[in-house]
Protein backbone atom coordinates (compact mmCIF):
# COMPACT_ATOMS: atom_id res chain seq x y z
CA UNK A 1 0.00 0.00 0.00
CA UNK A 2 1.58 3.16 -0.76
CA UNK A 3 1.19 5.95 1.85
CA UNK A 4 1.33 9.92 0.60
CA UNK A 5 3.70 11.52 2.67
CA UNK A 6 3.37 15.33 3.05
CA UNK A 7 6.68 17.10 2.92
CA UNK A 8 7.68 20.36 3.33
CA UNK A 9 9.78 22.67 1.26
CA UNK A 10 11.28 26.19 1.19
CA UNK A 11 10.07 28.07 -1.46
CA UNK A 12 12.35 28.07 -4.78
CA UNK A 13 13.77 31.62 -4.99
CA UNK A 14 15.36 33.39 -8.41
CA UNK A 15 18.86 34.78 -6.30
CA UNK A 16 20.49 34.58 -3.37
CA UNK A 17 19.07 38.23 -2.79
CA UNK A 18 15.37 37.25 -2.90
CA UNK A 19 16.70 35.09 -0.11
CA UNK A 20 17.75 37.64 2.44
CA UNK A 21 15.33 38.14 5.55
CA UNK A 22 13.13 36.08 7.50
CA UNK A 23 15.78 34.86 9.84
CA UNK A 24 15.29 33.00 12.88
CA UNK A 25 13.98 34.60 16.13
CA UNK A 26 15.94 32.18 19.08
CA UNK A 27 15.26 32.12 22.67
CA UNK A 28 18.12 32.75 24.85
CA UNK A 29 17.32 30.27 27.98
CA UNK A 30 21.13 29.74 28.72
CA UNK A 31 22.71 32.92 28.48
CA UNK A 32 22.08 34.26 31.86
CA UNK A 33 21.40 31.86 34.71
CA UNK A 34 20.23 33.61 37.42
CA UNK A 35 16.96 32.64 38.87
CA UNK A 36 15.98 36.74 39.63
CA UNK A 37 15.91 36.86 35.96
CA UNK A 38 12.38 36.42 34.46
CA UNK A 39 12.74 37.86 31.27
CA UNK A 40 12.32 35.96 28.21
CA UNK A 41 15.59 36.65 25.90
CA UNK A 42 14.96 36.65 22.39
CA UNK A 43 17.61 36.99 19.66
CA UNK A 44 17.19 37.95 15.70
CA UNK A 45 19.80 35.74 14.44
CA UNK A 46 20.86 37.79 11.26
CA UNK A 47 23.81 35.32 10.53
CA UNK A 48 21.51 32.83 8.91
CA UNK A 49 21.09 35.70 5.91
CA UNK A 50 23.02 34.33 2.57
CA UNK A 51 26.09 36.77 3.04
CA UNK A 52 26.38 35.89 7.39
CA UNK A 53 24.98 38.98 8.84
CA UNK A 54 21.96 41.84 8.91
CA UNK A 55 24.06 43.41 6.50
CA UNK A 56 22.57 41.56 3.55
CA UNK A 57 19.39 43.79 3.84
CA UNK A 58 20.64 47.17 3.49
CA UNK A 59 23.16 45.51 0.58
CA UNK A 60 19.92 44.91 -1.51
CA UNK A 61 17.69 47.54 -0.54
CA UNK A 62 20.29 50.51 -1.67
CA UNK A 63 21.82 49.10 -4.46
CA UNK A 64 17.85 48.06 -5.42
CA UNK A 65 17.14 51.69 -5.19
CA UNK A 66 20.07 53.04 -6.99
CA UNK A 67 19.08 51.01 -9.74
CA UNK A 68 15.33 51.62 -9.60
CA UNK A 69 16.10 55.52 -9.74
CA UNK A 70 18.26 55.63 -12.80
CA UNK A 71 21.25 56.29 -10.27
CA UNK A 72 23.42 53.38 -11.00
CA UNK A 73 22.48 50.82 -14.41
CA UNK A 74 23.93 47.44 -14.92
CA UNK A 75 27.19 47.14 -16.10
CA UNK A 76 28.13 50.68 -13.86
CA UNK A 77 30.66 50.29 -10.93
CA UNK A 78 29.75 50.90 -6.83
CA UNK A 79 32.38 51.97 -4.71
CA UNK A 80 31.90 51.27 -1.34
CA UNK A 81 33.20 51.39 2.38
CA UNK A 82 33.38 48.69 4.13
CA UNK A 83 34.93 47.35 7.53
CA UNK A 84 33.77 43.71 5.94
CA UNK A 85 30.12 42.66 6.11
CA UNK A 86 28.23 45.06 3.47
CA UNK A 87 31.38 44.06 1.42
CA UNK A 88 30.42 40.69 1.67
CA UNK A 89 26.84 41.75 1.11
CA UNK A 90 27.29 43.82 -1.68
CA UNK A 91 29.75 41.94 -3.75
CA UNK A 92 26.69 39.16 -3.71
CA UNK A 93 24.22 41.48 -4.60
CA UNK A 94 26.14 43.39 -7.45
CA UNK A 95 27.23 40.02 -9.46
CA UNK A 96 23.79 39.21 -9.21
CA UNK A 97 22.74 42.97 -10.52
CA UNK A 98 25.88 43.06 -13.12
CA UNK A 99 27.25 45.78 -11.42
CA UNK A 100 30.83 46.09 -11.00
CA UNK A 101 31.95 46.35 -7.06
CA UNK A 102 34.79 48.11 -5.50
CA UNK A 103 35.01 47.82 -1.95
CA UNK A 104 37.20 50.00 0.14
CA UNK A 105 38.48 48.16 3.39
CA UNK A 106 41.21 49.01 6.27
CA UNK A 107 43.84 46.90 8.20
CA UNK A 108 41.27 46.20 10.19
CA UNK A 109 39.26 43.92 8.37
CA UNK A 110 39.34 40.41 9.07
CA UNK A 111 41.26 38.63 5.77
CA UNK A 112 38.98 35.91 5.45
CA UNK A 113 36.44 38.54 5.15
CA UNK A 114 38.75 40.01 2.70
CA UNK A 115 39.25 36.95 0.95
CA UNK A 116 35.35 36.42 0.61
CA UNK A 117 34.66 39.40 -1.32
CA UNK A 118 37.53 38.70 -3.48
CA UNK A 119 36.02 35.66 -4.19
CA UNK A 120 32.48 36.94 -5.33
CA UNK A 121 34.22 38.74 -7.63
CA UNK A 122 34.91 42.55 -6.17
CA UNK A 123 38.21 44.48 -6.59
CA UNK A 124 39.52 45.06 -2.99
CA UNK A 125 40.77 48.33 -1.97
CA UNK A 126 42.80 48.44 1.48
CA UNK A 127 43.15 51.52 3.12
CA UNK A 128 46.48 50.65 6.07
CA UNK A 129 46.62 53.73 7.36
CA UNK A 130 44.65 56.52 9.10
CA UNK A 131 43.16 60.04 8.14
CA UNK A 132 46.03 62.52 9.37
CA UNK A 133 43.64 64.84 10.74
CA UNK A 134 41.51 62.97 12.73
CA UNK A 135 43.32 59.09 13.62
CA UNK A 136 40.49 57.59 12.12
CA UNK A 137 41.04 54.66 9.81
CA UNK A 138 37.00 54.88 8.99
CA UNK A 139 37.56 58.76 7.54
CA UNK A 140 40.73 57.76 5.90
CA UNK A 141 38.69 55.31 3.80
CA UNK A 142 35.34 57.56 2.65
CA UNK A 143 38.95 59.79 1.37
CA UNK A 144 40.02 56.76 -0.73
CA UNK A 145 36.45 56.36 -1.88
CA UNK A 146 35.87 59.90 -3.18
CA UNK A 147 39.36 59.67 -5.37
CA UNK A 148 38.15 56.29 -6.35
CA UNK A 149 34.80 58.00 -7.37
CA UNK A 150 36.95 60.83 -9.61
CA UNK A 151 38.99 58.24 -11.36
CA UNK A 152 36.30 55.35 -12.19
CA UNK A 153 34.29 57.10 -15.28
CA UNK A 154 30.67 57.11 -14.26
CA UNK A 155 31.03 55.01 -11.03
CA UNK A 156 28.88 55.73 -7.77
CA UNK A 157 28.92 55.24 -4.20
CA UNK A 158 25.92 53.92 -2.02
CA UNK A 159 26.98 55.93 1.21
CA UNK A 160 26.23 53.56 3.82
CA UNK A 161 26.28 55.93 6.47
CA UNK A 162 23.66 58.35 5.02
CA UNK A 163 21.41 56.60 2.62
CA UNK A 164 17.72 56.41 3.66
CA UNK A 165 17.32 53.04 2.00
CA UNK A 166 19.52 51.49 4.80
CA UNK A 167 17.51 52.38 7.76
CA UNK A 168 14.73 51.38 5.11
CA UNK A 169 15.70 47.65 5.32
CA UNK A 170 15.58 47.69 8.78
CA UNK A 171 12.25 49.45 8.90
CA UNK A 172 10.19 46.76 6.47
CA UNK A 173 12.53 44.22 7.31
CA UNK A 174 13.85 43.19 10.49
CA UNK A 175 11.83 45.28 13.00
CA UNK A 176 8.91 44.54 11.39
CA UNK A 177 9.48 40.41 11.71
CA UNK A 178 10.55 40.83 14.96
CA UNK A 179 6.84 42.70 15.98
CA UNK A 180 5.18 40.48 14.10
CA UNK A 181 6.98 37.52 15.80
CA UNK A 182 6.25 38.60 19.11
CA UNK A 183 2.55 39.92 18.59
CA UNK A 184 4.06 44.10 19.30
CA UNK A 185 5.01 43.06 22.82
CA UNK A 186 8.55 44.26 23.23
CA UNK A 187 9.63 45.84 26.11
CA UNK A 188 13.53 46.29 24.65
CA UNK A 189 15.34 45.87 21.59
CA UNK A 190 19.03 46.17 21.87
CA UNK A 191 21.15 46.47 19.16
CA UNK A 192 24.55 47.82 18.04
CA UNK A 193 25.67 50.63 15.85
CA UNK A 194 28.06 51.84 13.31
CA UNK A 195 26.17 53.49 10.42
CA UNK A 196 23.07 53.40 12.57
CA UNK A 197 20.91 51.90 9.77
CA UNK A 198 19.62 49.07 12.00
CA UNK A 199 18.97 51.06 15.12
CA UNK A 200 17.20 53.49 13.01
CA UNK A 201 15.22 51.17 11.44
CA UNK A 202 14.08 49.77 13.99
CA UNK A 203 13.33 53.35 15.63
CA UNK A 204 10.98 53.83 12.59
CA UNK A 205 8.90 50.87 13.29
CA UNK A 206 8.33 51.38 16.59
CA UNK A 207 7.58 54.84 16.22
CA UNK A 208 4.77 54.52 13.42
CA UNK A 209 3.38 51.27 15.06
CA UNK A 210 3.02 52.59 18.56
CA UNK A 211 5.52 49.68 20.56
CA UNK A 212 5.94 50.46 24.12
CA UNK A 213 9.58 49.08 23.09
CA UNK A 214 12.81 51.18 24.90
CA UNK A 215 15.58 50.76 22.51
CA UNK A 216 18.99 50.79 23.29
CA UNK A 217 22.17 51.38 21.54
CA UNK A 218 25.25 50.10 21.82
CA UNK A 219 28.26 51.33 20.53
CA UNK A 220 32.31 50.78 20.86
CA UNK A 221 34.24 53.03 23.82
CA UNK A 222 36.10 55.94 21.42
CA UNK A 223 33.15 55.48 19.27
CA UNK A 224 32.03 59.23 18.57
CA UNK A 225 28.20 58.29 17.70
CA UNK A 226 25.61 59.79 20.21
CA UNK A 227 28.28 62.03 22.29
CA UNK A 228 30.86 59.44 22.31
CA UNK A 229 34.65 60.94 23.18
CA UNK A 230 36.83 59.57 19.94
CA UNK A 231 39.57 57.03 20.53
CA UNK A 232 41.78 53.79 19.41
CA UNK A 233 39.66 50.81 17.91
CA UNK A 234 41.16 47.85 17.10
CA UNK A 235 37.93 45.51 16.38
CA UNK A 236 35.70 46.19 13.14
CA UNK A 237 31.83 46.57 12.61
CA UNK A 238 31.19 48.94 15.23
CA UNK A 239 31.14 52.41 16.36
CA UNK A 240 31.77 55.60 13.92
CA UNK A 241 34.85 57.68 14.05
CA UNK A 242 32.86 60.65 12.77
CA UNK A 243 28.77 61.00 13.14
CA UNK A 244 27.14 59.89 10.39
CA UNK A 245 24.22 61.13 8.41
CA UNK A 246 21.94 58.83 9.25
CA UNK A 247 22.88 58.88 13.13
CA UNK A 248 21.62 62.63 13.18
CA UNK A 249 17.89 60.94 12.60
CA UNK A 250 18.13 58.58 15.53
CA UNK A 251 17.06 59.02 19.50
CA UNK A 252 17.58 55.86 20.57
CA UNK A 253 16.75 55.83 24.67
CA UNK A 254 19.64 54.75 25.65
CA UNK A 255 23.44 54.43 25.11
CA UNK A 256 25.39 51.87 26.59
CA UNK A 257 29.34 51.50 25.40
CA UNK A 258 31.35 48.37 25.45
CA UNK A 259 34.64 47.96 25.79
CA UNK A 260 36.64 45.21 23.46
CA UNK A 261 37.36 42.95 26.27
CA UNK A 262 33.65 42.91 26.83
CA UNK A 263 32.80 42.13 23.41
CA UNK A 264 35.03 39.65 22.78
CA UNK A 265 33.80 37.79 26.62
CA UNK A 266 30.13 38.51 25.37
CA UNK A 267 30.78 36.35 21.80
CA UNK A 268 32.49 34.08 23.63
CA UNK A 269 29.69 33.90 26.17
CA UNK A 270 27.34 33.64 23.87
CA UNK A 271 29.07 31.04 21.74
CA UNK A 272 29.83 28.71 24.94
CA UNK A 273 26.25 28.84 26.29
CA UNK A 274 23.70 28.97 23.17
CA UNK A 275 25.85 27.57 20.63
CA UNK A 276 25.72 31.03 18.32
CA UNK A 277 29.11 31.70 17.04
CA UNK A 278 28.77 35.23 16.56
CA UNK A 279 30.85 38.45 16.08
CA UNK A 280 32.08 41.10 18.16
CA UNK A 281 28.99 43.58 18.02
CA UNK A 282 27.32 40.71 19.18
CA UNK A 283 29.37 40.44 21.52
CA UNK A 284 28.78 44.05 22.84
CA UNK A 285 25.16 43.60 22.59
CA UNK A 286 25.30 40.49 24.77
CA UNK A 287 27.62 42.46 27.81
CA UNK A 288 25.00 45.43 27.45
CA UNK A 289 21.30 43.18 27.59
CA UNK A 290 23.68 41.69 31.02
CA UNK A 291 23.22 45.23 32.09
CA UNK A 292 19.72 45.76 31.07
CA UNK A 293 19.14 42.56 33.08
CA UNK A 294 20.92 43.59 35.84
CA UNK A 295 18.89 46.59 36.76
CA UNK A 296 15.88 45.24 35.66
CA UNK A 297 15.59 41.77 36.03
CA UNK A 298 11.57 41.62 35.79
CA UNK A 299 11.03 42.98 32.54
CA UNK A 300 8.77 40.73 29.98
CA UNK A 301 10.42 39.98 27.01
CA UNK A 302 13.38 41.64 25.09
CA UNK A 303 15.15 41.14 22.11
CA UNK A 304 18.52 41.53 21.18
CA UNK A 305 20.42 41.76 17.40
CA UNK A 306 22.77 39.00 16.25
CA UNK A 307 24.58 41.72 13.83
CA UNK A 308 26.89 38.13 12.28
CA UNK A 309 28.23 35.16 12.19
CA UNK A 310 31.44 34.30 14.16
CA UNK A 311 33.55 32.62 11.54
CA UNK A 312 35.43 35.46 10.10
CA UNK A 313 36.43 36.58 13.95
CA UNK A 314 37.99 32.52 14.48
CA UNK A 315 41.68 34.38 13.97
CA UNK A 316 41.11 37.42 16.30
CA UNK A 317 38.04 37.42 18.62
CA UNK A 318 38.15 33.92 19.46
CA UNK A 319 42.03 32.99 19.55
CA UNK A 320 43.68 33.42 23.16
CA UNK A 321 46.69 34.25 20.94
CA UNK A 322 45.99 37.42 18.94
CA UNK A 323 43.72 38.23 21.61
CA UNK A 324 46.74 38.93 24.07
CA UNK A 325 49.29 39.80 21.70
CA UNK A 326 46.97 43.05 20.81
CA UNK A 327 44.82 43.65 23.27
CA UNK A 328 47.18 42.54 26.42
CA UNK A 329 44.35 39.79 27.71
CA UNK A 330 44.91 36.77 29.17
CA UNK A 331 42.85 33.92 28.92
CA UNK A 332 41.67 33.99 32.15
CA UNK A 333 41.13 37.50 31.98
CA UNK A 334 38.24 36.88 29.41
CA UNK A 335 37.03 34.10 31.86
CA UNK A 336 36.86 36.43 34.29
CA UNK A 337 34.66 38.75 32.30
CA UNK A 338 32.74 35.81 30.57
CA UNK A 339 31.32 35.46 34.28
CA UNK A 340 30.77 38.67 34.92
CA UNK A 341 28.48 38.99 32.08
CA UNK A 342 26.70 35.85 32.68
CA UNK A 343 26.49 37.17 36.67
CA UNK A 344 28.16 33.72 37.84
CA UNK A 345 29.80 33.55 41.46
CA UNK A 346 33.17 33.89 42.35
CA UNK A 347 35.00 31.39 44.19
CA UNK A 348 34.41 33.17 47.63
CA UNK A 349 30.27 32.59 46.64
CA UNK A 350 29.85 36.44 45.94
CA UNK A 351 28.33 37.77 42.27
CA UNK A 352 30.56 39.01 40.28
CA UNK A 353 27.94 42.13 39.23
Amino acid sequence: MLIAVSISRSPIVDDLCAAVGSTPLVRLSRLFPRAEIRTEVLAKVESMNPGWSAKDRPAVSMLDDALNRGVLAPGGTVIESSSGNLGISLARACTLRNVHFVCVVDSRANRSTVAAIRALGARIEVVDQPDPATGDLLTARLARVRQLLEEIPGSVNLYQYGNPANARAHCDGTMREIAEATGGQLDVMVAACSTTGTIGGCQSYITEHGMQTELVAVDAVGSVLFGGTPGARLLPGMGAGFVTDLSREVRPDRVIRVSERQCIAGARLLAQREGILAGASTGGVVCATAQVLRERPHLSRLAVMVHDGGLPYLETVYDDDWVRENLGLTPEEIETTMDEIAGLPTNDGTDRD
